[in-house]
Protein backbone atom coordinates (compact mmCIF):
# COMPACT_ATOMS: atom_id res chain seq x y z
CA UNK A 1 0.00 0.00 0.00
CA UNK A 2 1.20 3.63 -0.94
CA UNK A 3 0.76 4.29 2.87
CA UNK A 4 3.15 2.08 4.10
CA UNK A 5 5.88 2.74 1.72
CA UNK A 6 5.15 6.66 2.60
CA UNK A 7 5.61 6.01 6.05
CA UNK A 8 8.88 3.78 6.18
CA UNK A 9 10.38 6.38 3.24
CA UNK A 10 9.54 9.39 5.96
CA UNK A 11 10.71 7.63 8.94
CA UNK A 12 14.21 6.93 6.57
CA UNK A 13 14.58 10.03 5.78
CA UNK A 14 14.40 11.09 9.64
CA UNK A 15 11.08 13.03 9.17
CA UNK A 16 8.62 14.19 11.14
CA UNK A 17 4.92 14.66 9.63
CA UNK A 18 4.79 18.25 10.68
CA UNK A 19 8.44 18.47 9.23
CA UNK A 20 7.46 16.76 5.73
CA UNK A 21 4.46 19.09 5.92
CA UNK A 22 6.84 21.96 5.76
CA UNK A 23 9.10 20.44 2.86
CA UNK A 24 5.15 20.03 1.39
CA UNK A 25 4.25 23.84 1.60
CA UNK A 26 8.01 25.14 0.00
CA UNK A 27 6.55 23.55 -3.17
CA UNK A 28 3.55 25.43 -2.38
CA UNK A 29 1.45 22.32 -1.64
CA UNK A 30 -0.64 22.73 1.36
CA UNK A 31 -1.28 19.56 3.39
CA UNK A 32 -2.51 19.06 6.86
CA UNK A 33 -0.87 17.00 8.95
CA UNK A 34 -3.83 14.86 9.46
CA UNK A 35 -4.23 14.59 5.67
CA UNK A 36 -0.66 13.21 5.59
CA UNK A 37 -1.45 11.15 8.49
CA UNK A 38 -4.48 9.60 6.43
CA UNK A 39 -2.02 8.97 3.68
CA UNK A 40 0.18 6.67 5.62
CA UNK A 41 -2.67 4.82 7.38
CA UNK A 42 -3.88 4.08 3.66
CA UNK A 43 -7.27 5.79 4.58
CA UNK A 44 -7.07 7.91 1.72
CA UNK A 45 -4.53 7.90 -1.46
CA UNK A 46 -2.52 10.97 -2.73
CA UNK A 47 -3.38 12.27 -6.06
CA UNK A 48 -1.06 12.15 -8.55
CA UNK A 49 0.46 15.88 -8.28
CA UNK A 50 1.04 15.47 -4.79
CA UNK A 51 2.34 12.00 -5.20
CA UNK A 52 4.74 13.91 -7.16
CA UNK A 53 5.40 16.39 -4.72
CA UNK A 54 5.60 14.33 -1.70
CA UNK A 55 8.31 12.22 -3.57
CA UNK A 56 10.68 15.69 -4.69
CA UNK A 57 10.15 16.33 -0.65
CA UNK A 58 11.45 12.94 0.12
CA UNK A 59 14.02 12.84 -2.73
CA UNK A 60 12.98 9.59 -3.91
CA UNK A 61 11.47 8.82 -7.58
CA UNK A 62 7.58 8.69 -7.51
CA UNK A 63 7.92 5.14 -8.65
CA UNK A 64 9.27 4.53 -4.77
CA UNK A 65 6.11 5.22 -3.34
CA UNK A 66 3.74 3.43 -5.87
CA UNK A 67 5.84 0.28 -4.94
CA UNK A 68 4.46 -2.66 -2.64
CA UNK A 69 6.85 -3.15 0.57
CA UNK A 70 9.27 -5.80 -0.53
CA UNK A 71 10.13 -7.75 2.90
CA UNK A 72 9.47 -8.59 5.97
CA UNK A 73 11.89 -7.82 8.75
CA UNK A 74 11.76 -9.31 12.45
CA UNK A 75 13.90 -7.41 14.67
CA UNK A 76 15.77 -8.79 17.33
CA UNK A 77 18.09 -6.90 19.89
CA UNK A 78 18.29 -3.47 19.89
CA UNK A 79 21.93 -2.31 21.66
CA UNK A 80 21.56 1.62 22.52
CA UNK A 81 21.84 4.34 24.88
CA UNK A 82 18.63 4.40 27.95
CA UNK A 83 17.77 7.68 26.46
CA UNK A 84 17.45 6.97 22.25
CA UNK A 85 13.44 8.24 21.90
CA UNK A 86 11.18 6.02 20.47
CA UNK A 87 11.12 8.13 17.14
CA UNK A 88 15.04 8.12 16.56
CA UNK A 89 14.36 4.47 16.65
CA UNK A 90 11.72 4.03 14.24
CA UNK A 91 13.94 6.13 11.62
CA UNK A 92 17.32 3.75 12.48
CA UNK A 93 14.83 1.03 11.70
CA UNK A 94 13.96 2.31 8.18
CA UNK A 95 16.90 3.85 7.63
CA UNK A 96 18.07 0.33 7.69
CA UNK A 97 15.56 -1.68 5.70
CA UNK A 98 15.88 1.11 3.06
CA UNK A 99 19.50 -0.04 2.63
CA UNK A 100 18.42 -3.64 2.75
CA UNK A 101 15.71 -3.52 -0.03
CA UNK A 102 17.96 -0.74 -2.46
CA UNK A 103 20.87 -3.27 -1.87
CA UNK A 104 18.75 -6.34 -2.33
CA UNK A 105 17.04 -4.62 -5.55
CA UNK A 106 20.59 -4.21 -7.09
CA UNK A 107 21.90 -7.96 -6.52
CA UNK A 108 18.66 -9.30 -8.65
CA UNK A 109 19.13 -6.34 -11.63
CA UNK A 110 22.46 -7.58 -11.42
CA UNK A 111 22.35 -11.00 -11.23
CA UNK A 112 24.60 -11.33 -8.34
CA UNK A 113 21.99 -12.12 -5.97
CA UNK A 114 23.22 -15.35 -3.72
CA UNK A 115 21.55 -16.54 -0.17
CA UNK A 116 23.64 -15.56 2.99
CA UNK A 117 26.26 -18.61 4.41
CA UNK A 118 25.23 -18.97 7.16
CA UNK A 119 24.53 -21.77 10.08
CA UNK A 120 21.78 -22.77 11.83
CA UNK A 121 20.44 -20.87 15.08
CA UNK A 122 21.07 -23.11 17.89
CA UNK A 123 19.82 -22.99 21.79
CA UNK A 124 22.67 -21.69 23.63
CA UNK A 125 22.42 -21.59 27.46
CA UNK A 126 26.15 -21.72 28.51
CA UNK A 127 29.48 -19.65 27.68
CA UNK A 128 30.79 -23.39 26.11
CA UNK A 129 27.84 -23.11 23.95
CA UNK A 130 28.09 -19.51 22.96
CA UNK A 131 31.73 -20.36 21.72
CA UNK A 132 30.81 -23.37 19.75
CA UNK A 133 28.44 -21.36 17.80
CA UNK A 134 31.36 -18.83 16.99
CA UNK A 135 33.58 -21.56 16.09
CA UNK A 136 30.30 -23.06 13.70
CA UNK A 137 29.80 -19.38 12.28
CA UNK A 138 33.77 -19.28 11.37
CA UNK A 139 33.77 -22.85 10.05
CA UNK A 140 30.47 -21.92 7.71
CA UNK A 141 32.92 -18.58 6.44
CA UNK A 142 36.14 -20.63 6.00
CA UNK A 143 38.42 -18.31 8.34
CA UNK A 144 40.13 -21.20 10.45
CA UNK A 145 41.67 -19.49 13.22
CA UNK A 146 43.27 -16.80 11.17
CA UNK A 147 42.76 -12.98 12.51
CA UNK A 148 39.84 -11.55 10.00
CA UNK A 149 41.00 -8.61 8.41
CA UNK A 150 37.73 -6.87 8.20
CA UNK A 151 34.09 -8.22 9.94
CA UNK A 152 32.28 -5.84 8.17
CA UNK A 153 33.48 -6.77 4.40
CA UNK A 154 33.42 -10.75 5.54
CA UNK A 155 29.92 -10.42 6.38
CA UNK A 156 29.04 -8.83 3.40
CA UNK A 157 30.79 -11.54 1.21
CA UNK A 158 28.47 -13.81 2.89
CA UNK A 159 25.68 -12.12 1.87
CA UNK A 160 24.70 -10.42 5.09
CA UNK A 161 23.57 -6.45 4.62
CA UNK A 162 25.19 -4.37 7.14
CA UNK A 163 24.19 -0.76 7.51
CA UNK A 164 26.31 1.38 8.71
CA UNK A 165 24.38 4.42 10.92
CA UNK A 166 25.91 7.39 10.30
CA UNK A 167 24.30 9.97 13.58
CA UNK A 168 23.72 9.96 17.22
CA UNK A 169 27.89 8.95 17.94
CA UNK A 170 27.71 6.96 21.64
CA UNK A 171 23.78 6.55 21.09
CA UNK A 172 23.67 3.67 19.23
CA UNK A 173 25.76 0.67 19.40
CA UNK A 174 24.26 -2.05 17.03
CA UNK A 175 20.89 -3.54 16.09
CA UNK A 176 20.07 -6.86 14.12
CA UNK A 177 17.42 -8.79 12.15
CA UNK A 178 16.39 -10.95 9.89
CA UNK A 179 15.01 -10.21 6.24
CA UNK A 180 12.19 -12.17 4.69
CA UNK A 181 13.48 -15.02 7.82
CA UNK A 182 16.79 -15.49 5.70
CA UNK A 183 18.91 -12.49 5.26
CA UNK A 184 20.85 -11.52 8.39
CA UNK A 185 20.70 -7.79 8.80
CA UNK A 186 22.97 -5.81 11.10
CA UNK A 187 23.33 -1.95 11.81
CA UNK A 188 26.58 -0.77 13.50
CA UNK A 189 27.06 2.87 14.23
CA UNK A 190 29.76 4.70 11.82
CA UNK A 191 30.88 7.30 14.47
CA UNK A 192 32.75 4.74 16.69
CA UNK A 193 35.87 3.05 16.94
CA UNK A 194 36.54 0.24 14.16
CA UNK A 195 37.71 -2.27 16.86
CA UNK A 196 34.20 -1.83 18.80
CA UNK A 197 32.57 -1.73 15.34
CA UNK A 198 34.06 -5.08 14.80
CA UNK A 199 32.65 -6.56 18.36
CA UNK A 200 29.45 -5.17 17.78
CA UNK A 201 28.94 -6.94 14.56
CA UNK A 202 30.34 -10.11 15.72
CA UNK A 203 27.58 -9.67 18.90
CA UNK A 204 25.18 -8.64 16.59
CA UNK A 205 25.61 -12.15 14.65
CA UNK A 206 25.49 -13.66 18.29
CA UNK A 207 21.60 -12.58 18.25
CA UNK A 208 20.91 -14.09 14.92
CA UNK A 209 22.84 -17.01 15.68
CA UNK A 210 21.77 -17.87 19.25
CA UNK A 211 18.74 -18.31 20.89
CA UNK A 212 17.88 -18.46 24.78
CA UNK A 213 15.11 -19.45 26.68
CA UNK A 214 13.64 -18.21 29.76
CA UNK A 215 15.91 -15.13 29.88
CA UNK A 216 13.00 -12.06 30.63
CA UNK A 217 15.37 -9.40 31.06
CA UNK A 218 18.18 -10.49 28.19
CA UNK A 219 21.13 -9.83 30.83
CA UNK A 220 22.08 -13.36 30.01
CA UNK A 221 21.18 -13.04 26.69
CA UNK A 222 23.90 -9.90 26.19
CA UNK A 223 26.11 -11.75 28.32
CA UNK A 224 26.31 -14.99 25.91
CA UNK A 225 26.34 -12.58 23.02
CA UNK A 226 29.11 -10.73 24.37
CA UNK A 227 31.27 -14.39 24.62
CA UNK A 228 30.05 -15.25 21.19
CA UNK A 229 31.78 -11.36 19.82
CA UNK A 230 35.06 -12.65 21.52
CA UNK A 231 35.19 -16.19 20.65
CA UNK A 232 34.56 -14.97 17.57
CA UNK A 233 37.22 -12.57 17.01
CA UNK A 234 39.86 -14.72 18.91
CA UNK A 235 39.11 -18.41 19.37
CA UNK A 236 40.68 -19.73 22.80
CA UNK A 237 43.00 -22.04 20.93
CA UNK A 238 44.22 -18.82 19.20
CA UNK A 239 44.29 -16.65 22.97
CA UNK A 240 45.81 -19.71 24.41
CA UNK A 241 48.75 -19.77 21.39
CA UNK A 242 49.43 -16.09 21.81
CA UNK A 243 49.54 -15.66 25.46
CA UNK A 244 50.42 -19.08 26.88
CA UNK A 245 47.78 -21.12 28.97
CA UNK A 246 49.26 -19.31 32.38
CA UNK A 247 50.32 -15.64 32.97
CA UNK A 248 50.78 -13.66 36.17
CA UNK A 249 51.74 -10.83 33.94
CA UNK A 250 50.85 -9.35 31.33
CA UNK A 251 52.54 -6.68 29.20
CA UNK A 252 50.55 -3.83 27.99
CA UNK A 253 52.73 -3.26 24.64
CA UNK A 254 51.61 -6.66 23.93
CA UNK A 255 47.94 -6.47 24.27
CA UNK A 256 48.53 -3.32 21.93
CA UNK A 257 50.24 -5.39 19.11
CA UNK A 258 47.69 -7.85 19.67
CA UNK A 259 44.72 -5.68 19.47
CA UNK A 260 46.27 -4.50 15.75
CA UNK A 261 46.35 -8.57 14.97
CA UNK A 262 43.17 -9.47 15.83
CA UNK A 263 41.07 -6.22 15.96
CA UNK A 264 39.55 -6.98 19.38
CA UNK A 265 40.32 -3.60 21.68
CA UNK A 266 42.94 -4.54 24.80
CA UNK A 267 40.15 -4.70 27.37
CA UNK A 268 38.82 -7.11 25.36
CA UNK A 269 41.92 -9.18 25.22
CA UNK A 270 42.67 -8.63 29.21
CA UNK A 271 38.80 -9.99 29.69
CA UNK A 272 39.54 -13.01 26.93
CA UNK A 273 42.40 -13.70 29.03
CA UNK A 274 40.46 -14.11 32.30
CA UNK A 275 37.43 -15.46 30.77
CA UNK A 276 39.65 -18.46 29.69
CA UNK A 277 41.93 -18.94 32.94
CA UNK A 278 44.80 -17.36 31.27
CA UNK A 279 44.82 -14.39 34.16
CA UNK A 280 43.11 -14.90 37.42
CA UNK A 281 40.87 -12.19 38.52
CA UNK A 282 42.95 -10.34 40.79
CA UNK A 283 45.29 -9.56 37.55
CA UNK A 284 41.82 -8.81 35.69
CA UNK A 285 40.98 -5.97 37.67
CA UNK A 286 44.36 -4.45 38.72
CA UNK A 287 44.61 -3.69 34.91
CA UNK A 288 40.85 -2.56 34.60
CA UNK A 289 42.14 -0.16 37.46
CA UNK A 290 44.75 0.87 35.30
CA UNK A 291 42.86 1.51 32.20
CA UNK A 292 40.25 3.71 34.64
CA UNK A 293 42.92 5.19 35.94
CA UNK A 294 44.42 6.61 32.55
CA UNK A 295 40.88 7.16 31.29
CA UNK A 296 41.52 4.17 28.29
CA UNK A 297 38.29 2.62 29.34
CA UNK A 298 36.67 4.95 26.76
CA UNK A 299 39.53 6.07 24.56
CA UNK A 300 42.36 3.18 24.50
CA UNK A 301 46.28 4.64 24.43
CA UNK A 302 46.52 2.28 21.08
CA UNK A 303 44.39 2.75 18.54
CA UNK A 304 43.14 -0.21 15.80
CA UNK A 305 43.63 0.99 12.44
CA UNK A 306 41.44 -1.72 10.87
CA UNK A 307 38.94 -0.90 8.03
CA UNK A 308 35.47 -1.53 8.89
CA UNK A 309 33.02 0.29 6.45
CA UNK A 310 30.48 -1.63 4.28
CA UNK A 311 31.11 -0.87 0.49
CA UNK A 312 28.77 -3.94 -1.45
CA UNK A 313 25.89 -0.92 -1.25
CA UNK A 314 28.17 1.53 -3.00
CA UNK A 315 29.67 -1.08 -5.19
CA UNK A 316 26.73 -2.67 -6.43
CA UNK A 317 25.31 1.29 -7.45
CA UNK A 318 28.65 1.75 -9.19
CA UNK A 319 28.66 -1.31 -11.12
CA UNK A 320 24.86 -0.21 -12.17
CA UNK A 321 25.65 3.25 -13.02
CA UNK A 322 28.37 2.11 -15.25
CA UNK A 323 26.20 -0.80 -16.98
CA UNK A 324 23.60 1.68 -17.60
CA UNK A 325 21.37 0.37 -15.34
CA UNK A 326 20.80 3.38 -12.94
CA UNK A 327 21.13 7.44 -14.07
CA UNK A 328 23.45 9.55 -11.94
CA UNK A 329 20.83 11.18 -10.16
CA UNK A 330 19.08 7.52 -9.53
CA UNK A 331 22.43 6.50 -8.44
CA UNK A 332 23.20 9.50 -6.07
CA UNK A 333 20.22 8.67 -4.22
CA UNK A 334 20.88 5.30 -3.16
CA UNK A 335 24.21 5.83 -2.82
CA UNK A 336 26.14 9.30 -2.97
CA UNK A 337 29.73 7.95 -2.47
CA UNK A 338 29.44 5.35 -5.64
CA UNK A 339 29.07 8.95 -7.71
CA UNK A 340 31.02 11.65 -5.64
CA UNK A 341 33.39 10.01 -3.96
CA UNK A 342 37.47 10.80 -5.05
CA UNK A 343 39.78 8.15 -6.17
CA UNK A 344 43.05 8.38 -4.21
CA UNK A 345 44.41 11.98 -2.98
CA UNK A 346 43.67 14.80 -4.23
CA UNK A 347 46.06 16.58 -6.50
CA UNK A 348 48.25 19.53 -5.05
CA UNK A 349 47.67 22.56 -6.66
CA UNK A 350 50.64 24.04 -8.93
CA UNK A 351 51.85 27.07 -7.91
CA UNK A 352 52.13 29.56 -10.96
CA UNK A 353 55.47 30.68 -12.41
CA UNK A 354 57.57 33.56 -11.43
CA UNK A 355 57.43 35.95 -14.57
CA UNK A 356 60.78 37.67 -14.81
CA UNK A 357 59.19 40.99 -13.42
CA UNK A 358 58.20 38.76 -9.91
CA UNK A 359 62.02 37.37 -9.83
CA UNK A 360 63.63 40.44 -9.77
CA UNK A 361 61.19 41.95 -7.16
CA UNK A 362 62.47 39.60 -4.97
CA UNK A 363 65.38 40.03 -2.53
CA UNK A 364 69.37 38.77 -3.44
CA UNK A 365 68.45 35.89 -0.75
CA UNK A 366 64.91 35.01 -2.16
CA UNK A 367 66.31 34.82 -5.91
CA UNK A 368 69.17 32.76 -5.02
CA UNK A 369 66.39 30.26 -3.22
CA UNK A 370 64.28 30.14 -6.38
CA UNK A 371 67.27 30.04 -8.62
CA UNK A 372 68.65 26.95 -6.57
CA UNK A 373 65.56 25.42 -6.09
CA UNK A 374 64.64 25.34 -10.29
CA UNK A 375 67.93 23.66 -10.79
CA UNK A 376 67.46 20.84 -8.32
CA UNK A 377 64.57 19.92 -10.41
CA UNK A 378 65.92 20.63 -13.64
CA UNK A 379 68.82 18.47 -12.38
CA UNK A 380 65.59 15.97 -11.47
CA UNK A 381 64.26 16.30 -14.59
CA UNK A 382 67.28 15.46 -16.39
CA UNK A 383 68.65 12.35 -14.17
CA UNK A 384 65.01 10.69 -14.60
CA UNK A 385 65.14 10.79 -18.46
CA UNK A 386 68.16 9.72 -20.59
CA UNK A 387 66.59 10.64 -23.93
CA UNK A 388 66.91 14.24 -22.80
CA UNK A 389 70.64 14.21 -22.17
CA UNK A 390 72.21 12.91 -25.20
CA UNK A 391 73.12 14.87 -27.90
CA UNK A 392 71.48 12.52 -30.24
CA UNK A 393 68.35 13.61 -29.32
CA UNK A 394 68.35 16.55 -31.39
CA UNK A 395 68.39 16.39 -35.47
CA UNK A 396 69.63 18.54 -37.49
CA UNK A 397 66.51 20.17 -38.33
CA UNK A 398 66.36 21.60 -34.66
CA UNK A 399 70.00 23.44 -35.00
CA UNK A 400 69.88 24.34 -38.44
CA UNK A 401 65.82 25.16 -39.03
CA UNK A 402 66.13 28.50 -38.00
CA UNK A 403 69.49 29.30 -40.38
CA UNK A 404 67.30 28.21 -43.14
CA UNK A 405 64.36 29.72 -42.80
CA UNK A 406 66.73 33.17 -42.52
Amino acid sequence: MIGDRLRQTRLAAGLTLDELRLLLEQQGCGLTRAALSKYELNKSIPPAGKLMKLARALNVPPSRLLQEPRMTVTWLAFRKHPHVPVARQEHIKAYALQVAEQQTWLEEVLNVASPATLPLPRPVSTVEEAEQAAHDLRNAWKLGDAPIESVTQTAETHGAVVVAWPHDEGRLDGLSAWVNGTTPLAVVNDKIQPDRRRFTLAHEFGHMLMTIEGDETGTAEEHLAHRFAAAFLVPSSVAIQELGRRRRHLSLHEIALLKQKYGLSMLGWIRRAQELGIIDEGLYRSLRRTFSAHGWTKVEPEAYRGDEIPTRLEQLTARALAEGILSEARARQICPRAVTAPLGPEPEAKKAPYDARAVLALSRSERDRLLAAAATDAAALYGEGAELTGFDAFSAEDFLGDAEEG
